[in-house]
């Protein structure tokens, strides 16, 4: 197992890392109320015909080049267990806005439909089904919430992190980011999204544990500060950990690097530091300066490892300049994703008893029915996506595919992270090169509405004004 920062240990897993799902509970609830109005409204109506809806992302933030599809295994997890409790209907019986008959339906109520989504790690882009759910329209309409939130936190992270891991070109990337990430849930899930997306280990223990990913990390500050100098601290930690990472900037970087050299002299064959790290300061000058002390110090297998506020752009500049870095910590922009934290992320209705439906809001289309997105490619090389029909026959490899049925995750798309992780990996080589770097490529990647499908938005559209202008509104 290669090492980044620190002493880097793949976990096993476990119990949690066989099904991290059965940490979470009392998601039944994780909905705006309007879903559950709504969905007594519907019970009161009898309207449990069939539904369709679409998860996309209507535009692409400013910057970026495509997503990375992220947090679907999550999310499958979670709808296999949804159930309301007898406390989850006690509480809705204490908000007064619910009747005992439709409480009484809720004891036997689960998520019983169908999923086809993008595979994780798939490289995506505006206005594709990242995935549809086919249910009875109470059941779709209940998870609107949960779907949304689960895919759009790992998808913006994950779509974070390839930046990051393209601007490193090749050098490892830790996830620093816990401290600063927006909730325990968050960082965990970001750790996930991170691993998916390339990043070689995270200081997150327990995400470790629960995922079964590498996690790496060795000292802080706080650990040089608390000894009488900085030999003292280096000393001691190297003889508890002889292969150890020491941070060199607390004081005075390359005074820091001087003394793990002096180290090395007195230690000799002993000596076993593997990297030191920087923290601050300029990062590119300071590693050619300790990059040249450590070469003359014959120190060569000593490695620089680089920290203290990067983005994605930094990264490109060091790797640009010939920065002789081997690896990179990242927190904070990539925890929270500073340039780009949100997706315009929508789940729409698309069909219900068999008919296409849309919505006239200016500026937010919907493709209706069922749709496929077909990936098409050329000398190995992705060329553009066309969305269609489900059942037309288009050129290209058919992206969605179906990953639950019945409410419960299909055993033939079960897959591991190191799976999705290596899909991620050869999917993004075949992007075309524009399309892979940080810099906005000029001209986007090619993505087209099928003539099938855009004259069955025309027909529905003309469909639904007749319908609506066919009532009279109401005079006030």
């Amino acid at each position: 197992m290669a090492q980044e920062d620190g002493r880097q240990v793949k976990a096993t897993g476990g119990a949690s890392a066989l099904n991290p799902h059965l940490h979470d509970d009392g998601l039944a609830l994780f909905t705006d109320l309007y879903e559950l109005t709504m969905l007594q409204a519907y019970f009161e109506e009898a309207m449990h015909e069939t539904a369709v809806f679409t998860l996309f992302v209507r535009r692409l933030p400013k910057g970026r080049n495509f997503l990375l599809a992220c947090g679907l295994d999550t999310l499958l997890g979670q709808l296999e267990y949804l159930q309301f409790s007898a406390d989850d209907r006690a509480y809705l019986a204490s908000l007064g806005s619910f009747s005992d008959r439709f409480l009484r339906w809720l004891e036997d109520f689960r998520f019983n439909g169908s999923v086809s989504a993008v595979p994780e790690g798939t490289p995506v882009f505006e206005n594709e089904p990242l995935l549809e759910v086919v249910a009875p329209l109470p059941e779709a309409q209940w998870i609107e919430t949960l779907v949304m939130n689960q895919i759009h936190l790992q998808t913006v992270l994950a779509s974070k992190a390839v930046r990051v891991v393209q601007a490193a070109r090749g050098r490892p990337v830790v996830d620093f980011g816990a401290r600063r990430t927006h909730g325990i849930d968050a960082a965990l899930k970001g750790a996930r999204a991170f691993h998916i997306a390339g990043v070689a280990s995270t200081s997150n223990v327990l995400a470790g544990r629960r995922y079964g990913i590498p996690v790496s990390g060795t000292m802080a500050h706080s650990y040089i500060q608390a000894h009488d100098n900085e030999t003292a601290a280096f000393e001691a930690f190297a003889h508890l950990y002889p292969d150890t990472v020491l941070l060199v900037d607390t004081y005075d970087t390359l005074d820091g690097v001087d003394r793990v050299i002096a180290m090395a002299r007195h230690q000799r064959a002993a000596f076993k530091v593997r990297a030191v790290r920087l923290d601050s300061g300029d990062l590119g000058a300071l590693a050619q300066e300790a990059r040249r002390r450590l070469d003359a110090a014959n120190l060569q297998q000593v490695e620089i490892f680089v920290s203290g506020g990067l983005s994605e752009q930094a990264i490109a500049q060091l790797v640009a300049a010939g920065a002789p870095i081997d690896g990179f910590g990242v927190g904070t922009s990539m925890g929270v994703a500073s340039d780009a934290p949100d997706l315009d992320i929508a789940y729409k209705l698309a069909e219900y008893a068999g008919e296409g439906r849309l919505k006239l809001s200016t500026g937010k289309p919907i493709l209706p029915g069922r749709k496929q997105v077909f990936r098409q490619q050329h000398e190995g090389v992705f060329s553009g996506d066309v969305i269609g029909c489900l059942g037309e026959d288009l050129p290209g490899r058919p992206l969605l595919v179906p990953v639950m049925e019945q409410g419960r995750r299909l055993p033939g798309h079960v897959r591991d992270l190191d799976t999705m992780r290596n899909h991620a990996r050869e999917q993004i080589a075949h992007l075309p090169s524009p399309i892979r770097n940080i810099d906005p490529a000029d001209p986007p990647y090619p993505v087209r509405v099928s003539p099938r499908l855009r004259q069955y938005q025309e027909t529905v559209t003309e469909q639904v004004r007749l319908r609506h202008h066919a009532v009279e509104p109401p005079k006030v």
